[in-house]
This record gives structure tokens, sequence and C-alpha cells, in this order.
């Protein structure tokens, strides 16, 4: 009898990871017709299409917690140190290296370019720095669940917020290159949302762990991603504005980007005791995310 409940249950489950990303699907090909009717500058429309696929590979990274409660934590390293890879490989060679390029174009010889891009780069390091640090002050009894639901962990609420936070700089990243006309733009969209899957799902199942209904930790991590296109867009439009803007606004996604990777996802990758996976994990995902790079640019 037991057995048949739970098979009842699992198939029921199971209709609704499929139901839900047939529903994802159709949702994203709305989005997308509906942008192409948007009548936005050509560079504009390409930041917002290039957040927009960030923000569907988070969604789809949260649907499997409809079905699994709880991922191996080797796997879930593994898909950490990946992510941790592919970030890293988009700060060098779509962010820092073009970034480069973009102010030795504007006039500035090869000391005043390095000089202005780790000018950047140290502003958006100490920007996500300032947030961190905001977002680690923020009392735990504001965070507290209320009702009969079960009650969040303060600290689950801290680590949602953050993942959160670290999502704007990759909408700055592709609102930047895309309003700059980079050539590599679209191969760093696919990028930051292949690494935005696993970040979708650990924060579903972070909030499925800690009591929330499944459902509910699906939308969350679905909604996590959705500060990227109104970043990429933002930046896009704010590049437009002047040429000077450019290197720096690569520079300073790029010192982001560095800062998450080195202060938060290698860490938390080898906090379990599988570094080898994660190392293994972040060497992969930097090799696939060069290789978009330079075959796609």
């Amino acid at each position: 009898m037991r057995t048949d409940v739970m098979s009842v249950g699992s198939v029921r489950l199971f209709r609704m990871a499929l139901g839900t990303l047939l529903l994802l699907a159709g949702t994203a090909l709305l989005v997308a017709r509906g942008i192409a009717w948007l009548e936005l500058e050509p560079r504009m429309l390409r930041a917002l299409q290039g957040g927009a696929l960030c923000a569907l590979g988070t969604a789809l990274g949260a649907v499997p917690v409809l079905v699994i409660r709880k991922m191996p934590v080797a796997i879930a390293d593994t898909l950490l140190g990946f992510g941790a890879g592919v970030m890293l490989a988009a700060t060098a060679f779509s962010l820092i290296m073009p970034g480069l390029e973009a102010a030795r174009a504007i006039g500035f010889d090869p000391w005043g370019a390095g000089a202005l891009v780790s000018a950047g780069l140290l502003a958006g390091a100490l920007c996500l720095f300032l947030i961190d640090l905001r977002i680690a002050r923020v009392s735990p009894e504001s965070l507290a669940g209320q009702g009969p639901e079960p009650v969040i962990a303060a600290r689950v609420w801290l680590f949602v917020a953050a993942i959160v936070a670290h999502n704007i700089p990759e909408g700055m990243a592709i609102g930047v290159s895309a309003g700059g006309g980079m050539p590599d733009a679209d191969s760093l969209a696919m990028g930051i949302a292949l690494q935005d899957v696993p970040e979708g799902l650990v924060i579903a199942l972070v909030l499925a762990g800690a009591g929330m209904h499944r459902l509910k930790a699906f939308l969350i991590g679905a909604a996590s991603g959705l500060v990227e296109p109104v970043a990429a867009l933002i930046c896009a439009w704010l590049v437009n504005v002047a040429q000077l803007l450019l290197p720096l606004g690569l520079a300073c996604a790029a010192g982001a980007m560095l800062l998450v990777v080195t202060q938060e996802i290698i860490p938390e990758s080898r906090s379990n005791g599988h570094h080898r996976l994660a190392s293994l994990g972040l060497c992969i995902g930097f090799c696939l995310m060069m290789v978009m790079d330079t075959a796609m640019s």
C-alpha cells in the first residue's frame, strides 16, 4: 500500500516537472516574440535577449526541485566548480581582454589601458564587497518566517539574497558587452546562462531542504535570475551614453564576477571535502567557456 502511494506521488511530481518545463518553453517563446516586437536599438535588444536567456537558464535549473528534494553533495560541489570555471573564463576572455582593447581603441596607451581597466576592476569588486557587507548585517529577525509555514533559517534567506545580488554583475557583463557591440557578447551570454543552471538548482534545493514547499522553492529559484535582464538593459543603455563607460563597465563587471568566484563559489565548492571534483569541474567549465568564447567571437 505504501509503495503504491509513493508511486502515485512520484508520477504526480514527474508530471508537475514535465508540465513546468513545457510551461517554461512556451513562456520563453512568447517572451522571445515579445522582445522581437519591441522597438529597441539593436544593441539594447541584444542585451535584453542575453539577459532573458540567463534568466531562462536559472529557471530551468530550478525545475528538478519539483522531483528531487536533495542532490548528492559531490554532484553539487562539482557543479559549483563548473560554474566557477565558466565565470573565470568569462572574466578573462569576455571582459578583461575586450576591456583593454576598448580602452586602447579610444586613445589610451598600453599603460593607461591597464590602469583604467585595473581601476574599474577594483571598483567593481569593491561595490560587490559592500553589497555583501550590507547583506551580512541584515537582522535575522527580519528574515524569520511568520505563520503556520515552516520557519526558514535566516542564513538560508541570506544565501538566497547573496545569490540574487551576485546575479547583478552577470547582467552587467551582458549589457556592457552587448551595448558596446562586442563580438563575443552572445558567447558570454550563453556561458553565463550555462552556469546559471546549477545556480538556480542550488537555490531551489536549499529552500526545499529547509522545509519550503517544492513549488514555492522552484518559483523563488526561477525568479532569482530576473535581475539579470534588468541589469543588462540598464548597462547597455549606459554604455551607449559615453565611450569611456565601455572599458570601465567591462572592468567593473569583471571585478564583481572575480570577487564572486573567489569569495563565494570556490570556497563553497570545496567546503564539503570534494575539492578534487570541484577543481575538475572548474577546469572543465573554464575550458568550455574558453572554447565558446574563441569559437563564437
